[in-house]
Parts: structure tokens; C-alpha cells; sequence
């Protein structure tokens, strides 16, 4: 037996599947189809295999391209940022740091795209720029569990971007 989507009786009918197609915010530096099997990025190494990017070695029969996330880093454009900023980052600098780029590095190992882009140290604040939008968030998450303070998450309209500021 199977179940029936009721029909309205005007407008079109809108089902799970087709909500991917009306999603504005998608990322450019994904390609429209898959990569080839197996594929090796020419600047971080990592291999599209089963589907996803990861991290091991190639076949030698491997086509050589670039990941979405080297390109991102080539073309100076995150994905996301998070700021730090607040009295408490004078004071604690060094060791919040230390925690965002633990937390950027516990993620680099199981999904080689997300990645830590860049830091820039600015007298009362930091960005640390990713590849992603969902690494600011975690590192964000990271900071307020080991440190309280709040955090707010901004996605950008009508492009892949988020924008987290965390502060205490």
C-alpha cells in the first residue's frame, strides 16, 4: 500500500523532494553533478571517493582537480566568519584561539572541506574566516560551552555566507 499526497485544489503540489530546487542559498563552488571517481585535489590531496571529499590516498589513476574548499581559499572568499570580540578577548586571547582552532582542526579530519581560511588579529577583535558555514557555528557553540558568553548566527540573504559573533 502505498501513501497518497493529498492534492489541493489550486497551486502546485510541493513535496519534500522538490524543496532543494527553491533553496536560494546555495553554494557557487559546488559543481551541478558529481566529480569523477576517483578524483585528488591538486592542493590539499584529498580524494573524492564514494560520493564525498576525504582524507586518504589516491589510485594512481586519479583525476587531479581542485576541491571547492581550495578554491575558496585561492579566491580569498569564506564561506563564513565568526568574530570574537568583547573585554573578555583582551584578556584571554591565546586561549580562545587555541579552542577555535582545536574545534577547526577535530572538524578538518572528518570533512576536509571545512576549513580555517584565515585569522585576522585586530586590537578589539578577531575573524577567523572558513570555508563553510557551519564551522563558525561550531566554534561558536565551542566558546559559549567552554567560556559562556552569546553568540549570534546571521546567514547571508540569497548567497551561501553566515556571519556568527561571539562575545563576553
Amino acid at each position: 500500500m502505498t501513501r497518497r499526497t493529498p492534492i489541493p485544489s489550486e497551486g502546485p503540489v510541493m513535496r519534500f523532494r522538490d524543496r532543494i530546487f527553491d533553496d536560494k542559498r546555495h553554494d557557487p563552488y559546488e559543481p551541478p553533478g558529481k566529480y569523477p571517481e576517483p578524483t585528488r585535489c591538486t592542493g590539499c590531496g584529498a580524494v573524492y571517493h564514494k560520493g564525498h571529499w576525504q582524507w586518504g590516498t589516491a589510485p594512481e589513476n586519479a583525476r587531479a582537480d581542485t576541491c571547492p574548499a581550495c578554491r575558496r581559499i585561492a579566491d580569498r572568499l569564506p564561506a563564513g566568519t565568526l568574530t570574537l570580540a568583547g573585554a573578555f578577548l583582551a584578556a584571554h586571547r591565546a586561549d580562545l584561539l587555541h579552542l577555535v582552532q582545536n574545534e577547526a582542526e577535530h572538524e578538518r579530519t572528518e570533512h576536509p572541506l571545512h576549513r580555517i581560511m584565515r585569522i585576522d588579529e585586530h586590537p578589539d577583535r578577531v575573524e577567523v574566516s572558513t570555508t563553510d558555514i557551519h564551522l563558525p557555528q561550531r566554534m561558536a557553540v565551542a566558546l559559549k560551552r567552554a567560556y559562556d558568553g552569546d553568540f549570534t548566527v546571521e546567514y547571508g540573504h540569497d548567497e551561501y555566507s553566515v556571519r556568527v559573533r561571539w562575545e563576553r
